[in-house]
């Protein structure tokens, strides 16, 4: 194939833009998107608050939130067999407990106000940060479908000795309205093929609301990784679990956009936000690996 063929080529993908209700959805930001993969994909840099309130009321069908844990204060942690410091960035320092408190009230709130009145929510977290999420969902009104408890078989041992391992995270999972109708795909989360990396989930029986679920794997880090980077597995499973195709999908802390990419292959269309620009790079990198 000669070089003009491939540029014309290479032109036509580029002019693929979002259609439908997700075009109605940009057109209400007055914000030019960071990045815009194809039909489906499309990246803000920016506060989420801010960016979230620029959006149609009841216009999202959820929402996947993996907010700061609040842990960068100086400790150490293991990885690969080495002492790291746990320290992300001051987006991840703790405000004390008023400031970090509100912080998650009035992303939450943002949250609420674009989700559709069955939407759902997803927030993931540690001890640092998922009783405040928790109060904060129940003070503004979401009513809490279940808790999951992600557990990592890999997870890092415990340097100090003095306390049990952290091996697992929670993830809080909440409709905006309690007398709505929200997703849940009982019959694929029961009989999909999810034993096979998955030892707790037992072939064709329920899923239960602890998940046996390894760390990202190195392939989901080749092009760099994010400090809280979630496996494409755990968010294969949620995605799927409550979402339909073509469904509207936003993560406002996006990273390196896991949400996304999970979003992208089973057929939703995906929003990301995020204050850091390397790690919406690092999104970039991945999305066109995966779809280019």
């Amino acid at each position: 194939m000669n070089s003009r063929k491939i540029m014309n080529q290479k032109k036509k993908k580029s002019n693929i833009k979002p259609r439908g209700k997700m075009a109605k959805i940009l057109q209400s930001i007055d914000k030019k998107p960071y990045f815009i993969g194809g039909d489906s994909f499309v990246l803000f840099h920016g506060d989420s608050v801010e960016l979230l309130s620029k959006l149609p009321e009841s216009s999202v069908d959820m929402i996947f939130a993996d907010p700061p844990y609040n842990l960068s204060n100086g400790g150490f942690s293991v990885h690969a067999g080495k002492r790291v410091s746990v320290d992300k960035g001051d987006w991840d320092k703790s405000r004390g407990f008023k400031d970090d408190y509100e912080f998650h009230y009035r992303w939450l709130e943002a949250c609420k106000r674009v989700l559709k009145p069955g939407g759902t929510l997803w927030v993931s977290g540690t001890y640092h940060s998922i009783y405040q999420c928790g109060h904060a969902m129940q003070a503004l009104g979401y009513h809490i479908l279940n808790d999951i408890s992600w557990y990592k078989p890999n997870a890092s041992p415990n340097l100090s000795c003095r306390f049990f391992t952290a091996s697992h995270e929670t993830l809080l999972w909440a409709r905006k309205e309690k007398k709505a109708k929200h997703t849940f795909n009982y019959k694929l989360m029961k009989e999909g093929d999810w034993h096979n990396e998955d030892f707790i989930k037992k072939e064709n029986k329920q899923m239960r609301s602890v998940w046996s679920i390894n760390t990202p794997k190195p392939w989901e880090k080749k092009f760099g990784k994010h400090p809280t980077q979630k496996p494409i597995s755990l968010l294969h499973r949620v995605v799927l679990a409550s979402t339909k195709r073509g469904d509207i999908v936003i993560d406002p802390f996006t990273g390196s956009s896991t949400t996304g990419l999970s979003a992208v292959k089973h057929g939703r269309k995906f929003i990301g936000i995020d204050t850091d620009s390397k790690y919406l790079d690092l999104s970039i990198k991945r999305y066109k690996s995966d779809f280019a």
